[in-house]
């Protein structure tokens, strides 16, 4: 298995002014965060969300992007991840190419295949069958790629139609792209076409819940990877595996706040030890539990919420990089 240097991002969805959205992507940048992420999310407070129990998202992924690049040197800016059906397929495309001219190729770029029907429903957007999204989602890909490689496009699939144009602005590279799911088509046709796999839980319920946390065990995670392994063929060794650690707590009481918080999830206190998705205890503890994830699994890209920036810091100065 090919060892990946350890990377680390962070994840916000609600900045609460635009100063501190500013000051947080200063913030991680400075404090040697790889990248800065929002998530694809557009309704607020309401009977279509409330039954989710999904956070709201306060700004809009791209502009938001764009701002964090402008007040930033060298951290990546992307999205984990841009729901394809809530884009025109061109016009996303050029966007993201727009932000990574500015950024100077500092863009990672995140895409999938969506999930949460509530919000497909409130805001008047068709929700596809599972097999048909996942079509759309591989079929932007497939645009993004040709949009990123300069030249003339000619993309004509089932879903995305693009063709007779050269695309712009050239883009300072040629873009890195993550792909993120739970599910086996969306994680094998990640395996097979992305720079980056985002692992995440089986969210196909439409809201989060145990059931969601459930498929993110250690046992479960494992099962993703191979998935990925399934799509990806002889490139997997090339691929960053990457997770997101929605339940990030640094102390020195590891066995007690696990014992405490497992009941939470229904799960015991060693399988929430285990969990894909969680990391608790000292920042030792914490460093040795991700580099076995590393070595056990290949997962070398870590992604906590903005809730643990400060508290995760040691953390990140201690491995990124190695």
């Amino acid at each position: 298995m090919s060892r990946h240097p350890l990377r680390f991002a962070v994840q916000a969805f609600a900045p609460g002014s635009p100063d501190e959205w500013r000051a947080l992507a200063r913030r991680a940048e400075d404090l040697g965060y790889s990248a800065l992420h929002l998530a694809d999310h557009y309704i607020g407070p309401g009977p279509a969300l409330d039954p989710t129990n999904h956070p709201v998202q306060v700004v809009a992924a791209i502009p938001a992007m764009a701002v964090a690049a402008e007040v930033t040197s060298s951290i990546r800016i992307g999205c984990r991840v841009l729901c394809v059906d809530y884009h025109q397929p061109v016009v996303l495309a050029k966007e993201l190419a727009t932000i990574d001219w500015f950024a100077g190729g500092r863009l990672e770029i995140g895409l999938g295949a969506g999930w949460l029907e509530a919000e497909y429903d409130a805001m008047g957007i068709p929700f596809a069958a599972h097999a048909t999204r996942i079509e759309r989602l591989a079929e932007t890909t497939d645009l993004i790629r040709a949009c990123f490689a300069g030249g003339s496009v000619d993309v004509r699939g089932e879903h995305v139609r693009a063709h007779d144009f050269a695309a712009l602005p050239p883009p300072p590279g040629p873009g890195r792209i993550m792909i993120g799911g739970g599910s086996p088509r969306v994680l094998r046709l990640a395996g097979e076409r992305a720079d980056i796999v985002s692992l995440n839980f089986d969210n196909r319920s439409g809201r989060i819940g145990t059931e969601g946390f459930a498929s993110g065990t250690a046992e479960r995670s494992a099962e993703k990877i191979e998935w990925v392994k399934q799509g990806a063929g002889a490139r997997f060794s090339d691929l960053e595996l990457e997770i997101a650690a929605y339940f990030v707590v640094v102390t020195d009481d590891r066995e007690g706040v696990l014992t405490s918080m497992a009941p939470m999830f229904a799960l015991s206190p060693e399988e929430l030890a285990g969990h894909g998705h969680a990391l608790v205890g000292s920042v030792d503890e914490i460093a040795d539990a991700i580099v076995e994830r590393r070595e056990r699994l290949g997962i070398s890209y870590v992604t906590v919420g903005v809730e643990a920036v400060e508290a995760f810091a040691p953390v990140v100065a201690r491995l990124a990089g190695t």
